[in-house]
Formats: structure tokens, sequence, C-alpha cells
């Protein structure tokens, strides 16, 4: 028998084997990097390590058999490639390490530059980068003791967690012994001096020399590389932008290419739009003589991407064909990583780019009119949490208070609040329930909880491209940076301005799309897409591109969904909104807010009523209150379903706190004041008190234990159809019976509810139907039953939630959910996105089993999680007729109920 060949896994691809397609297997960075080479653009010979072997070294903490053999190959056809050696000390090759997962993760993981520098090599790049403008001037040894103290900074820090504050105090103290602020005025030879100081830092904290053997330099990058994907802020990260944690980051070692060769080089960072307002233009920063980390740490101020023409205009005009040609080729906006090596241009990365929410609408707009993507494209690539973003209100134009200092408006929004200058301290305040501005000279990966927490961020230093932009952007946070007008001065807690001195607390307001930052709370006011949804801006009519291009998209979306989006809304004026945004009828009016203000007093009647009389003149007392009630919201909903859940919570919600009342009656006896009214209600209260009244007497349990409560409601509702209805409107109500957990609860109301409505309706020709809300899972898994006597379900997905978990909705979202999202249990709160595989079965399941014992039954949802994205689609998937949710959410449901058409599956518009 012939001994079976064994096939070995392929861990490691060269850029000319991979393609934009291949980002599961080669990381976004990886796939785009050999779709340039596919292309011929000019991008450094390069090889990627899949996600695979990360994968598979993350399981067992070694690297996968054969990894290391598959490196050595493809390291050993680099260097024919480039007719150098890793490490030679006399030509040597160098390369870069950089991560790439499958979706963008801005500076949460690793890179190191200048792999295969040590004490021998640096002599021999300095030999290798001479010229003779650079040997005139020793630049060439400048560049390389600069691109050795780099490489000890930041294999350093990523491979070997030594502080990277220790290596930033070694260089101030060069800086402030030299008497400049700026890294180019350090010569040749006090770069070699810190180099030295920087070995000390290294051995200090490691216990060894700095590794010269180029091989293991690189080795123990990769292997940082992929334990960076569990590093703190990459899981924080990913959690926040919902990323799943199981897809690993490949690794990209590519030979190096240098910008901070001279004047003559450089680096930077492009885009083909402009990722914060979508407007087609020259959009990017450069910066001379310096490697690409230099640009997105914002250390050092760069210059708009316009000047590189007058710099070097064969790059330029290279660079500006590469990025139409890319544009054209991704069809989306492009970012783009290039570097520049003694005038010749080199591609080091591109993505589809990150943008703020008015640019994704706008860009997607442009996209449809230059025949790039079609309508359906167009609404998957925007979502309802972009949409959300725009509806926030923005700085009034005529607040009249001046700006003390501008910067670059990074990503737009009006945000106010204390000035805080550490993560630690914004996270510390937001728990508290305090609005921040995090203020930092320039953010890095580890500021990240406190970006999350912060209304806004606000830096002295970088620009648009800098990490404090990309960041902000994807989060959708307002964010000023590069304000070099801000002396900021962290260690103190202060920064100061014009002369005048901001402490930690004070108030500041930062608007993200001037730059603009003032001192104090600036007013706010409505943005325009709200304008335009409430009907005061005429889309055919603005200059406005956002509000044309939301406009547009929203069209598409109400055209393509088959979902019906409703509100959730208890009075008139509610309906009226909800309906300007869009909303096809109520889905939840909520009758219990109708027994609140001034009439607690006849809800009290109604509890302590001692006979049949006295709670027949309570009921009384209240029929016309909600009748009229009911009237206003039929006329506002003319012609539009709306479903009226019946009183749902405990009786005594509507009373005094037992506690509270207790110590006042005992106050009052002591002072032999006449306490008989109040001794009565106490008695109530404490007859009515329940443990937990969450799963108490409540909904269809309150109406079967006190007579007349829910005929009341009934009638109300009844009356209130006819009038409206001969009065030449339309009402079209729908009766909704809470906390059913058996069809019989339902059919005793239900024979109740017909008799009254008989009695009322006559022949006005107004139809109602009576339904219920499907919140206990025992109601889930008897649905098939209970639609024999249900003419709609709507699924009440907030309790549904908390008796499928067993969790009490109002204690447990600060009690511990914080943990569980910190270890991963949760990616999200289950009441913010419905839990698909639990709560969402119990869905599923009564939608099938429903439809199966009543076909035309009629099914929505009308939990918080009718407004939620992610749900919706779920939603969508399921079956459900229509979802609802407040008024404010109703767009974004819109909009969410289309994408959920046109997206298909596992598609992702990150």
């Amino acid at each position: 028998m012939a001994a079976q060949q064994t096939v070995e896994h392929k861990y490691v691809y060269d850029f000319a084997e991979g393609n934009k397609d291949l980002k599961d297997l080669l990381g976004g960075k990886g796939a785009n990097l050999a779709e340039m080479n596919n292309l011929g653009l000019p991008v450094p010979p390069g090889f990627t390590i899949t996600t695979e072997a990360c994968k598979a070294y993350l399981a067992t903490g070694s690297e996968p058999d054969g990894l290391a053999d598959q490196i050595e190959a493809h390291l050993q056809a680099l260097e024919r490639t480039m007719g150098r050696r890793l490490g030679d000390p006399d030509d040597p090759l160098l390369v870069s390490v950089r991560s790439g997962a499958k979706f963008s993760m801005p500076g949460m993981m690793e890179t190191v530059l200048n792999v295969g520098l040590n004490d021998r090599s640096v002599v021999g790049l300095a030999r290798q980068a001479s010229g003779a403008d650079q040997a005139a001037s020793g630049g060439a040894d400048r560049f390389a003791w600069d691109s050795y103290r780099r490489l000890i900074q930041m294999f350093g820090k990523t491979v070997c967690e030594v502080p990277g504050e220790e290596f930033e105090h070694a260089l101030d103290e060069v800086k402030r012994a030299k008497g400049t602020h700026n890294d180019l005025d350090l010569d040749a030879d006090d770069l070699r001096g810190l180099v030295d100081a920087y070995k000390k830092i290294f051995a200090k904290h490691t216990g060894r020399e700095f590794p010269q053997e180029p091989r293991e330099q690189l080795d123990l990058a990769i292997r940082a590389v992929f334990d960076s994907w569990n590093a703190d802020r990459a899981v924080l990260y990913r959690r926040q932008e919902r990323i799943p944690a199981d897809l690993g980051t490949a690794v990209n070692v590519v030979s190096m290419v240098f910008g901070n060769l001279g004047p003559d080089s450089g680096t930077g960072v492009a885009f083909t739009r402009d990722p914060g307002s979508g407007a087609q233009g020259i959009y990017g920063d450069y910066l001379a003589n310096a490697q690409g980390e230099d640009v997105v740490a914002g250390i050092r101020n760069t210059v708009p991407l316009q000047q590189l023409e007058q710099l070097d205009k064969k790059s330029y005009d290279e660079l500006l064909g590469i990025m139409a040609r890319l544009e054209q080729h991704y069809k989306d906006l492009c970012d783009i990583e290039f570097t520049i090596e003694r005038g010749k241009l080199w591609m080091l990365q591109t993505r589809v780019g990150k943008r703020t929410a008015a640019a994704a609408f706008v860009i997607a707009g442009q996209l449809v009119d230059e025949g790039l993507i079609d309508l359906d494209e167009a609404l998957h690539r925007v979502n309802g949490a972009q949409l959300a973003q725009l509806m926030f209100p923005r700085f009034q134009f005529d607040h009249g208070i001046q700006p003390v200092a501008k910067g670059i408006g990074a990503s737009p929004g009006a945000a106010s609040g204390k000035v805080v200058f550490t993560s630690a301290r914004a996270v510390e305040l937001a728990a508290q329930g305090e609005s921040v501005i995090l203020v930092r000279r320039e953010t890095n990966p580890d500021d990240l909880n406190g970006m999350i927490a912060a209304q806004g961020i606000l830096t002295s230093r970088g620009g648009k491209t800098s990490h404090a932009a990309v960041v902000a952007r994807g989060m959708g946070k307002t964010c000023v940076s590069g304000a070099d007008e801000l002396d900021v001065n962290v260690p103190a807690k202060r920064f100061t301005v014009g002369g005048q001195v901001v402490d930690e607390g004070d108030l500041v307001s930062i608007d993200g799309t001037t730059g603009l930052v003032y001192l104090g709370e600036v007013p706010v006011m409505p943005s325009e897409v709200v304008q335009y949804f409430e009907g005061e801006l005429d889309p055919e009519r603005t200059d406005d591109a956002l509000v044309r291009a939301v406009h547009r998209i929203m069209t598409h979306a109400d055209a393509t969904r088959r979902l019906r989006v409703r509100t959730n809304a208890d009075t008139g004026a509610d309906a009226a909104r909800a309906r300007r945004f869009g909303a096809e009828g109520i889905g939840l009016c909520r009758t219990e807010h109708m027994f609140l203000g001034d009439r607690r007093e006849l809800v009290e009647r109604l509890i302590l009523a001692g006979t049949d009389a006295e709670r027949e003149d309570a009921l009384a007392a209240l029929l016309p209150l909600q009748r009229a009630d009911f009237i206003e919201i039929f006329r506002e909903m003319d012609g539009l379903p709306v479903t009226v859940r019946l009183i749902d919570p405990p009786l005594h919600e509507f009373l005094p706190p037992l506690e509270q009342l207790a110590v006042n009656v005992a106050v009052a006896q002591e002072r032999g004041e006449d306490v008989a009214k109040e001794e009565a209600l106490l008695a109530a209260v404490r007859r009515m008190h329940e443990e937990n009244p969450m799963l108490g007497l409540r909904g269809v349990r309150l109406g079967l234990v006190i007579p007349g409560l829910f005929a009341m409601q009934v009638r109300a509702i009844a009356e209130a159809a006819v009038e409206v209805t001969r009065a030449g409107g339309s009402a079209c109500p729908e009766i909704m019976v809470p906390l059913v957990g058996a069809v019989q609860e339902l059919e005793t109301v239900r024979v109740e509810a017909e008799k009254i409505i008989a009695e009322v309706v006559g022949d006005s020709g107004v139809e109602v139907l009576i339904g219920t809300m499907i919140e206990v899972p025992r109601a889930a898994l008897t649905a098939g039953q209970i639609a024999e006597a249900a003419e709609f379900f709507s699924f009440g997905t907030n309790d549904l939630t908390q008796m499928g978990w067993g969790f009490s909705r109002d204690d447990v979202e600060g009690a511990f959910f914080w943990r569980y999202l910190e270890l991963g249990i949760f990616g999200i709160s289950p009441f913010e996105s419905i839990d698909t595989d639990g709560v969402g079965r119990l869905v599923r399941i009564a939608t099938e089993e429903g439809r199966a014992a009543r076909p035309g039954l009629k099914l929505g949802v009308c939990g918080e999680h009718g407004g939620d994205p992610d749900s919706v689609h779920f939603f969508h998937e399921v079956g459900l007729d229509y979802v609802s949710c407040s008024p404010f959410r109703v767009p974004v449901a819109r909009l969410e109920a289309g994408r959920a058409v046109v997206s298909s599956t596992g598609s992702d518009s990150r």
C-alpha cells in the first residue's frame, strides 16, 4: 500500500497570488496589496501570512506546523527579487511587519517598521542611502540612525511591552538638550546617542540586549502581531464595532521603502473624496522626510496633500492618476497610504475608506450619478446608525460665542462637555452621567476607552488621517484635531489657549464640521436631516447635498422594503410627529401613560373602591378621559392602524411607594393628625404590594381580576373610533391584550370585548381587531393555540427578553451587564439588539405556528428592538409584517427595512 502523502497547508501567499476578494484569508490590507499588485501599481514586494495561521497560533500558543518553512521560502524569494538579504551588513533588506484584519481596525493592532536593522547593518543602510546630496549633508547617516531608533522603539513597545512613554521621555530629553521641539533638527550624532539610550531602556525592561539576529526580529514581530488580535484595545474596538472575535488577523511582510531619506522623500495618506463631507476633490495629508507612523500618530502636523504638487509634481500627478483608477476599480471612496522615496512613488495600502455618516449618504448618491453603482447598492452602503447620527442636533449659527481656536474638522457633529485629559477620567465621569470632551496632544490606541466614553475628542496635533480622526469617524464621534493653538499639559490637567487657562472640569464645545473650539456650552439646533423629515426642507429645492442624498436613498428604501414601519406613541403630538417621519400607523399605544398626572386621583379611587358602585363610579369618570385621548390619536393617524395596548403594569405603580407612604402615615399619626384616608391608601398599597411585580398581577391578569377595567378601555376605544369615523375621518383600531400566556385568558377577554364593540359600533362601519402581545415565553411556545383567538400578534420583545433570559431589565444593565460585555459573554446588550439565537427563536416559533393556525395572522413587533438596525433585518427575515419604534427611530427602521431586502447574506457595510 502506497504511503499516504501529507499535503502541507498553505499559510503564506505572495502578493501576486491574492486579490481583493480574499479578505477572509489575507485580511483587508493583504488582499488589497495583492489587488494593487495585480493592477500593476507600484507596490513594494512582499508576502502575507494568512488569518488561518493566526487562528491556529492563538488556539495552541505556537506556530502551526510548516509556517516557519513557508516564511523562509517566501523570504528567500523576496531577497532574490530585491537583490538584498535581510540583515546583510553591507546592503541590508529591511521589512515592515503589519497587521491586517478582514475589517479595518485603525491603530488597534501592531506594526513594526525597519525589521532587519542591527549594529552592523545600520552602517550598511547608511552606505546604501548615500548619494551626492546625502553624503554632503550627512543625511545618509542621520537617516540610518533614525530608522534604527524607530525599530528599537516600535519593537520594544510592540513585541516586548516596554513602556512607550520611556522612549518618548528619552526623545524629549535629546530634543530639549538640542534646544528644539522638532525631530528633524536632530542630527546623526544625536540619533546615535538616542539609539544607545533606547537600548538601555530595552535591556532594563526585558533583561536582555536588543536582538541583533534579523530573523529573530522578524519571527518575534510576527508573533506580536498575532498576539495583538487579543490585546485589550483590539477586543474593545471589535465589541464597539461589532466585529466577530474569531476572524484573526493576517500579517503582511513588506520590503521597506523610506519616506525619511530627506526632503525629496515623504509619506502621506490620501482620500479619493472628502471622508468628512463626501465632497469631491483632493483630500489628504503629507509629511516630508517622515515614515508613515508619523502621519497617523499625529506627532507632527502635516501639510494638505495639495502642497505635494509644489514639492514633487511628478509624484503628485502620478498619485492623482492612481487615486482615480482605484476609485473606479473599487467603485467607492478609497483611503490610500503612500510613500515617496527619493522621488519614486510607492503604494503601501488602499482600502474602502471610513467616512462620516454625512459622507456615506453623499458619496453613495454621487456614485449612482456617475454610473458606478445602482440605487440598491447605494442603499446597501449606508445604514441606520449613520442616519441616526445625522439626526443629532448641531450648533446654532448665530450663537454669538467667539471661538478660541480652530483645528481640523475631522469628524462632524456638535459636542459640549467637561474637559478631561485621560482616558480613565473620561470613563469615570461618563459613568456618572457627565458629558466629557477628551483633550489630548494626540490620541493613541490606548485611549480607546476614553474615546468611546467621550462626547467628542479634541487634539492639538494631527490631521484628518491621524489616529483620533480615523477612529472618531468610524465611531461617529465628533472630533477636532490639529488645533495647534492649544498648549495641552496632560500632567497638569489643563490646556492654555490665547492666554486663557482651561482646567479639567471646565466646559468646552467643539464643532467637528468647522473645526472650531469654544469655551463654555454652545446652544444647538435641529439637524437639517430632521428638518427634512419634519417637512421644513424641500429636497427638490434645497442645495444641501446631504438632504438630497438622504431623500433619494430613503425614497428607494421605501419603494424596496417589505416591512411596514409603525411607531410607539401615546399622545396626538407624538403620533403627528411620527407620521411626519414616515410612520404607517401606531404599533403600540400605551394606555397606562394616560393614567398619570392629574388623573392619579381617579386611579386611587378605583384602587380604594370598597364596593362595586364605588369602582363603577371611578371607571365612569375615567371613560370620557380615555375616549378623548383616543379621539386625538385616531384623528392624527387618520386612515392608519392604531394598536392600543390595554393597561399593562401593576396598579400599585400608580400609587406612592410603600416605604414612603408608611413613613408619612407614621409621622402624621405621631402628630395626632387625621390620617384615615392615608391609612386606607396604605392598606391598599400593602394589599397590592408584590416582591416581583413584573411577574405578578399585571396585564391580562389585572383585567380579569378588576371587573370593568378592560371593559371601560374597550368602550373608550370603540366610542372614539365611531366618533372620528362619523366626523368624516377613518379610525382603524386594534385592541391588544397584554401578557397573555394561555389562550383561555385571551378568550375570556375577547368574549366581553366583542359584546361591547358590537353594541358601540353598530352600523358605523368601524372594524376593530383583537389580538395579543406575545411577551411571555409560554405564549410563544403555544402560539398555534393563541392564534385561534387572536387576529394579530405583536411581539413585546422587551418583556420577552426579560423573561426569556430571567433578567430584570430595570436592574441588570447597571448591575452586571458591563462585566458580561467585558468578558465577551455579550457582544451587545440583548435589550438593545435582539438575541436571535434564544429570544429570536421564540419569535420564529410563534410566527411559524401562529401563521399555520391562522394564515392571515398579522405579525409585528413593538419592543424597542423595532428600531434597532440589526434587529430589523432579523424581523424581515422571520417574516413579520411590520416593526414599531419610537418616533425618532422611524426613519432608521424605514431605511433598515429597505436594506434588509437588498443586503445579501453575510454582506457587511463597514
